[in-house]
């Protein structure tokens, strides 16, 4: 009897197994669906930003975030120039993108009343900026937005995962570190007691990203994030004032010291590059100046990575391009860096510049027959100051394209022109610096053949002579590269008169010889007329993209082979055998000495 109660039991039981075996088969489990993005609020307030719109709603656009889970707060008001059309076109033309568009725009007044120009900040420019922001948080707190991101009309937001870091980070309020030219960025590090900005030791560290983090400061601005799921959120605002506050009346004080009151601590990081924007410039500096000094932060981004692009829903602005007052703008290129001539033609276009591009002669191309056919032969006794070697063929090339462009200024009776190599980057303000120096040389009547507008000034230790009556002019003294220099008619005639071809050495050692500032007397007892008039900008207006030893560095001249035999490599990095204890410390100092020459370290000293 137990025995088939036991046989029942088991019998039941391996149905019943097998009916939920069943209805697991007929019902299959599926995976939970992934979470919507959090919902973001962009907040734009634009005024005379015509000029950086473009460049950067094209980076608002391309932001690597759900359209569909972004809403668009844009203010702009006292605009004189076509901010106001250019945001309406663009608005127009992606809001069936975005989740939704708030549009406030402001035809009239054009100017506060109390402003003497657009660069000033009166107090009524304060309040009114204030009043808008907090109008945007308001409206994302209405709409249940999680996040709202503040960003300003001339910051370019070049990582477009830069929502989603920010975002992990998990932060009240957050902000990214943005580039500049100098090292001036989006946040402090320091904070009187009186609400002012302090200088403390690190900052540097931090703007330079030797310290790399999410960091706890007392202010961040320009572009910040705002968690408005947080509880102290709630406790936030740009205007009015807390009731306590008695700083500076200046919008990003007032915002500070709310996050203060609200014991929200604010963070900034700098893991990796977000985006760039200006430095800001003076109350009276014009807005032409404004103009000069964004444009130049997008050259200086697209120096060393991916092209800016406008927005793809806004028109190509027009441009005009001229000569700067030169008769020819020469720009040398080797055809295959095709890479080298795309960047320097943007932004050459960028700054309305018509160049001539000149094919550099490919000096690793030629061989030994086409050499002597052209009748080539180094200069006697020459010997690299550093490597100990002969001339290399990327040396003789480089050497022969500017041979072309003096031969083409004879013949063409070019009275002035300007030489630029493709690996250089400019200085802000550089058209219009460069201009005003022409003229001035025009003006005064200096006799002159070469200037140097970039350079690597061999002899530091002692200072060169400034010129007379001519700003920022000094006579060159020994010195390398021929990054970028004016020419002369009488220049190139005296250059080409003593039949260089026939004792090469390269061209940036030719030159100083030629103005009879070489140190090494053998080299210029082998040139009787060493005549050339030379003078240098100072300070310098253009410099190289990379230096030697930095990450993306390239020569077409050091890494080559030697002229007269292809069996000896010559690449910089690794043909090092015959140089001395002494010529190695030299060529450290030299290396160092070009960093030091960055605009930037330069300023980051100041900083410090």
């Amino acid at each position: 009897m137990f025995r088939e109660v036991l046989l029942g039991w088991a019998l039941g039981f391996l149905l019943s197994f097998g009916w939920v075996l069943g209805y697991f088969h007929e019902e299959r489990w599926s995976p939970e669906s992934p979470l919507l993005a959090p919902r973001v609020v962009i907040a734009m307030i634009c005024r005379n930003s015509e000029h950086s719109l473009p460049y950067f709603l094209g980076t608002i656009e391309r932001l690597n975030y759900p359209k569909e889970r972004i809403a668009l707060w844009v203010a702009t008001d006292h605009n004189s120039d076509n901010t106001t059309y250019l945001l309406r076109d663009w608005l127009i033309n992606v809001q069936k993108l975005y989740h939704y568009v708030e549009w406030r725009p402001q035809e009239e007044p054009r100017s506060y009343a109390d402003e003497e120009g657009p660069k000033q900040w009166p107090n009524t420019r304060y309040a009114h900026v204030m009043k808008l922001r907090q109008a945007a948080l308001e409206s994302a707190r209405e709409m249940w937005a999680d996040y709202l991101m503040i960003v300003d009309c001339d910051n370019l937001l070049t990582n477009r995962d830069v929502l989603w870091k920010l975002i992990r980070e998990n932060k009240t309020v957050v902000a990214p570190m943005l580039e500049s030219r100098a090292a001036y960025s989006n946040f402090w590090c320091g904070m009187t007691s009186q609400g002012y900005y302090k200088r403390t030791p690190a900052y540097i560290p931090m703007r330079k990203q030797v310290r790399k983090g999410c960091f706890a400061v007392p202010m961040v601005h320009s572009t910040f994030l705002l968690d408005l799921r947080k509880e102290a959120s709630r406790l936030l605002a740009f205007h009015p004032p807390h009731p306590d506050y008695s700083w500076a009346f200046d919008d990003i004080i007032v915002f500070a010291f709310s996050a203060r009151m609200a014991e929200v601590q604010m963070f900034v990081c700098n893991k990796e590059t977000y985006g760039n924007f200006p430095v800001p410039l003076r109350s009276h500096n014009s807005l032409q100046d404004e103009i000069d000094s964004f444009m130049h932060t997008v050259l200086e981004i697209n120096v060393r990575n991916p092209h800016v692009e406008p927005s793809k829903y806004l028109p190509a602005p027009i441009r005009q391009p001229d000569k700067m007052g030169f008769d020819e703008v020469f720009m040398i290129n080797l055809q295959r860096r095709t890479d080298r001539r795309e960047r320097m033609l943007r932004a050459l276009s960028e700054m309305e510049i018509d160049c001539k591009v000149v094919a550099a002669v490919d000096g690793k191309a030629m061989n030994v027959s086409e050499i002597h056919a052209l009748g080539i032969h180094m200069l006697p006794g020459y010997s690299d100051p550093y490597h100990g070697r002969p001339l290399t063929k990327g040396e003789l090339g480089c050497f022969l394209s500017h041979y072309n462009i003096w031969k083409e200024i004879v013949d063409r009776g070019l009275k002035s022109s300007l030489v630029i190599e493709d690996d250089l980057r400019f200085e802000v303000f550089f058209k219009r610096r460069l201009k005003n120096l022409l003229i001035e040389v025009q003006r005064e009547g200096l006799d002159w053949d070469l200037i140097y507008i970039g350079r690597k000034r061999m002899q530091v230790d002692r200072p060169e002579k400034a010129v007379p009556k001519v700003h920022n002019l000094v006579e060159a003294d020994y010195s390398y590269w021929t990054l970028g220099y004016m020419m002369s008619l009488q220049g190139a005639k005296k250059l080409l008169n003593v039949d260089p071809l026939s004792k090469m050495l390269p061209v940036d050692e030719f030159l100083p010889i030629m103005f009879n500032k070489h140190p090494i007397s053998d080299y210029m007892e082998q040139f009787e007329d060493r005549n050339l008039k030379a003078f240098s900008a100072e300070p310098l207006l253009v410099y190289p993209t990379h230096y030697t030893g930095e990450p993306g560095y390239i020569s077409d001249t050091e890494t080559s082979t030697v002229w007269d035999n292809e069996g000896v490599r010559t690449d910089w990095d690794r043909k090092r055998s015959r140089k001395t204890h002494e010529q190695a410390e030299i060529s450290t100092e030299a290396q160092n000495s070009d960093v030091l020459q960055s605009p930037l370290d330069s300023t980051a000293r100041d900083e410090l």
